[in-house]
């Protein structure tokens, strides 16, 4: 019997202690815890009341030219009432980078209604006449927009397709960029660059063609411009003008061929 009671005792003790322990243990539990819940529940507080205070009242874009606001607007997909707190501002700036005329957007909230966006256009740099159809083109020779009734800004025409004769196409591009380099884009009423084959490159300058082929641009736009002079002196009547071969230039007036 003395046994037995002995037995009991150590065992409700030994459950006296286990009991203890676990309730400190959730007591502590409790002490780590509840701090986290108070805080998510602060946050969430936080963000609702955010989601409605803070609505998008005005957008203000810097550094377009071309495009008006009203387009930007429609392109970045921002309408008034956007909440500005959940508002991603990277998601606004890969929106926008969808256009092929915007090179990149800077995307910056001001707090408690507005949103600035500074972006950076590309610049028209020669029209694309593909079969008629005419394309304003970036130093890239990216089309940006086909032209219907807008009236032809002074650029240099490039004739050709970019997608059959893509190698002719980049060439010209890089003509381009010499022409305007060396002067010769303001000096003249009409520049047509005729791109089919690279070897085959010519511009049509206000109706005389200079035939240029691949490559050495600015030194081959050098020597016409050197020349240009000697023409005008000697009042030649050109039909064409070769500049593709480094040593000589071949000048043939309407009826012969002068070296």
């Amino acid at each position: 019997m003395r046994g037995r009671r002995k037995t009991k005792a150590a065992g409700g003790a030994k459950t006296r202690q286990l009991a203890g322990s676990l309730l400190r243990k959730v007591k502590t539990a409790a002490v780590l815890v509840l701090p986290v819940i108070a805080a998510g529940v602060v946050i969430y507080l936080f963000s609702m009341a955010a989601r409605s205070a803070f609505p998008l009242n005005r957008v203000v874009f810097t550094g377009n030219a071309h495009l008006p606001d009203e387009e930007l607007r429609n392109i970045s997909c921002l309408k008034s009432g956007d909440n500005l707190f959940s508002l991603s501002a990277r998601s606004v700036s890969k929106k926008m980078l969808e256009s092929p005329w915007i090179r990149s957007a800077s995307v910056r909230k001001e707090f408690p209604d507005s949103l600035h966006v500074l972006i950076r256009e590309a610049e028209p740099f020669a029209l694309l006449d593909m079969k008629g159809r005419l394309f304003i083109v970036d130093d890239q020779g990216r089309m940006l927009e086909q032209l219907k009734d807008t009236p032809v800004p002074f650029l240099p025409v490039i004739s050709g397709n970019p997608f059959n004769e893509k190698a002719a196409y980049t060439e010209a591009i890089s003509l381009a960029a010499a022409i305007r380099r060396t002067g010769l884009q303001s000096r003249k009423d009409r520049i047509e660059i005729i791109a089919h084959r690279p070897t085959e490159l010519a511009v049509n300058i206000d109706g005389v063609v200079v035939k240029i082929g691949a490559g050495e641009y600015d030194d081959k736009l050098g020597r016409l411009l050197e020349l240009e002079e000697e023409i005008k002196a000697r009042r030649i009547p050109v039909d064409y003008i070769d500049v593709r071969f480094a040593n000589r230039i071949i000048v043939k007036p309407v009826n012969e061929v002068v070296r």
